[in-house]
Formats: structure tokens, sequence, C-alpha cells
């Protein structure tokens, strides 16, 4: 649906923008190799496994200026993206996500040999992100790829909490929970995460892909590059001269809630930007429709925006994308419930069948940025302004709203 263009939607635009360059994977993975060298002269071999993966190991590359002899990059259907292929050295495989099909069983295989396969004088280096837990697997003996489906079908359907889902996935795994660090049988090794988990623990990001080893001796050094309050401060610093609100503690439970929360705090506070962190869940019904958490909450909002004109709110998977769809999310405003009555779809009725997506669409509020190269989680941004105040702030930071 076409209007005209609103310096509001431009403004928050430029707000994501910038979160998601704070925590983009291939900066920060570089970033954190030179700030901590690996051993001088050891060659590296290297592991990406995630969303993120292309960029982290990109990020490696650019870092370790030929020292990396080998790479093998496990990622999302899409997220492979030009700049993997002309990495030197480089295999990548494409899996499904969120839910694991048989190729996530066959990359499971491959990073077990690809680590078997490590010469002793190499040092490997990991690179792990989210959606690990469900693009590469190794089943204990008796599970089948049924079993992990039905854990990922249920745990998603029901709106279980990640932390909760990935220990059950570390369950049926003989690479999850730190078996995939014992392997390693004490070597030295070393692990950066990409982390969209709440506390940012390596024994959940992945279902613990990397985590402790499960028994014996751990060499392995393990650190956090990029966590959503990284992409909230960045956030937070894009719009100088607002006021800003931004939250202390991340986010998490039902997204219809969590809409409401948060239209109330945007209502009822000064602030004129607020930044708020998390994952939330959407407990499914029997038949969803389409969409993702991020479009649900959005959507849930945007009935308590309607008629309150100053007040916008974006919400968008870090990643790019949101639930079975290649959009991130959404970003609502108080016209946002009219444009979709004027199609003759019912709000309500859409949120009851989880069916945001086709309702945003026809509004013009879907986001779409593809994959980011980076996953920490979720974003929320509301913005308290009017269009004049939207546009006075442009004239004075960032020259005349882009069109």
């Amino acid at each position: 649906m076409q209007r005209s263009p609103d310096p509001r939607r431009q403004l928050l635009a430029a707000v994501l923008r910038a979160a998601l360059a704070a925590v983009d994977g291939r900066t920060c993975t570089a970033r954190a190799l030179q700030a901590d060298p690996l051993p001088a002269g050891v060659p590296v071999q290297v592991a990406a496994i995630g969303k993120a993966a292309c960029g982290m190991a990109a990020g490696a590359h650019e870092a370790l200026a030929g020292r990396i002899q080998r790479t093998l990059i496990i990622t999302k259907d899409g997220h492979a993206g030009a700049q993997a292929a002309t990495l030197p050295g480089v295999e990548v495989l494409e899996s499904s996500h969120p839910m694991p099909d048989a190729r996530a069983l066959a990359a499971g295989l491959r990073l077990l040999d690809f680590v078997d396969q490590m010469p002793a004088d190499v040092l490997p280096l990991f690179l792990v992100s989210g959606g690990a837990s469900a693009l590469v697997e190794v089943l204990r003996p008796g599970a089948t790829l049924a079993d992990l489906t039905a854990l990922n079908a249920a745990g998603l359907a029901s709106g279980e909490d990640i932390n909760s889902l990935n220990r059950r996935r570390g369950e049926l795994s003989l690479i999850k929970g730190g078996r995939l660090a014992q392997r390693l049988r004490g070597r030295c090794a070393r692990a950066l995460f990409v982390s969209d988990v709440p506390g940012d623990d390596p024994a959940v990001i992945g279902s613990g892909l990397m985590a402790r080893a499960l028994a014996g001796p751990d060499a392995v050094s393990r650190r956090v590059v990029a966590r959503i309050e990284d992409a909230m401060q960045a956030a937070a610093a894009a719009a100088p001269g607002l006021s800003v609100n931004l939250a202390t503690e991340r986010f998490e439970g039902e997204a219809a809630r969590l809409a409401v929360r948060f239209s109330h705090e945007l209502a009822l506070s000064s602030a004129q930007l607020h930044v708020w962190g998390g994952e939330s869940v959407v407990t499914l019904p029997a038949s969803p429709g389409r969409g993702g958490r991020n479009q649900h909450l959005a959507l849930a909002a945007a009935r308590l925006l309607a008629g309150s004109e100053d007040l916008l709110l974006l919400a968008a998977g870090t990643d790019g994308t949101d639930g079975p769809t290649p959009d991130a999310g959404a970003l609502v405003d108080s016209d946002t419930c009219g444009r979709v009555s004027l199609t003759g779809l019912d709000v309500e009725d859409c949120l009851r069948r989880a069916d945001s997506h086709p309702a945003l669409e026809a509004a013009g509020d879907l986001l779409h940025t593809g994959p980011t190269g980076t996953n920490v989680g979720d974003l929320v941004v509301g913005l308290k302004l009017s269009r004049a105040a939207a546009q006075e702030w442009w004239a004075r930071h960032g020259g005349a709203p882009l069109r």
C-alpha cells in the first residue's frame, strides 16, 4: 500500500541499521581476534555454524590474513551470501531452520569428520551463532529425525523458552551439550559466539554446540563477541537529541502480552525513544497461519496505538527473518489497523490464527532486511514523536529524510 513518506519511519529504519551494524558477525569476529590474537605462526581451521556463520567466517579470514587452511560453514538456507564463495578453502553447507531436516544430520556428520581430520599442529577455531540448534545434529543411538522434529515442533508451538528447549535438544544429541568439545580430547581451541539466548551462556547457545566438555580435559577458550545489549546501546545512540528509555532487562514471554506492556510504556513515558531487547514467544493454534513472533507482537501493538498519532513501534529479528517468513518483522503506527481493515482483513482474527503476515503485508508495514550476518535475538523500538518533530530532527542531525 503506497503512502507518503513518514520521516519517523525513516528514523526508526536508521536506528535499526545502526543496531545491526553494532552486532555484525564479520565486524565483531574480526575485532575479537585482533584484540585477543591467536598464537603466532599456528595454522588455523575454522568451523562456523549458525545464521551468522558466513559473516563470522569472513571476519576470521579478515583478521587472520591467510593463516586459515580450511573453513566449514553450516548455515541456514539463503544465508550463505556471495561473500562465502570468495573465502579460500571454504566448504558451505545449507540446512533448514527453524525445523531441522535430513540435511542437519548430514551436516552433523560432516562437522564431526571435519574436526576429526584436523592435524595435530592446527588450532581449531569454532564460530557459533543462533540457529545452530536446528542446522546441525548427530543423534544419539535410538533417537530419530522424527523425534528431533517432534521436539522442535512441540517446543515452538508451546512457546517454550529457548534455554529450556535447547537443553532438551541437547539430550538427543551426540555433539551438543559439551560432547563436541569432548571430542577434541583436551587440545587447545578457540570458540567465539554471537549470542541469541538469555544469559549469553555458551552452554546454551546452539544447544551447547561448543559448551565445556562433558567429561575429561577442556582447553577451549570461549568468548561471546556480540549480544542484544550491544545492539540496544547502538540503537539508543543512533538518535542524538531524543530522550531515550533503554531497557535494563531482556524481555521474554508471550508476544501479545509484551505488546501491551511496550505500548503502555511508550504512551505513558516522557521519553521519545524506547529500546527493548530479548525474545518473545507465541503459543500457536492447531493450524497456525503465516507470521513470526515479531510480526505477531507488532500487530498486537498496532491495536493499542490506534488513535495515537505520535506513536510508532518496530519489532524485528536481528537475523533478518521472523518465523517461516523472509521478513525481519514489522513497523506499525496509529493507522496500521485502519489500513488492514480497508483490505477486508480482521486484525483480531489474524492474531487469533497466528496469521499476522497477511495483515501486515496488506498494511505495507513489513520490514525486509534480508539476512543480516548476525543473530542476537529480537529488537523492539518505540518512537513517540510527531511528524513535524521528526522532520526537524532530520534537518538537525541527518539532512533531508531519505526517500
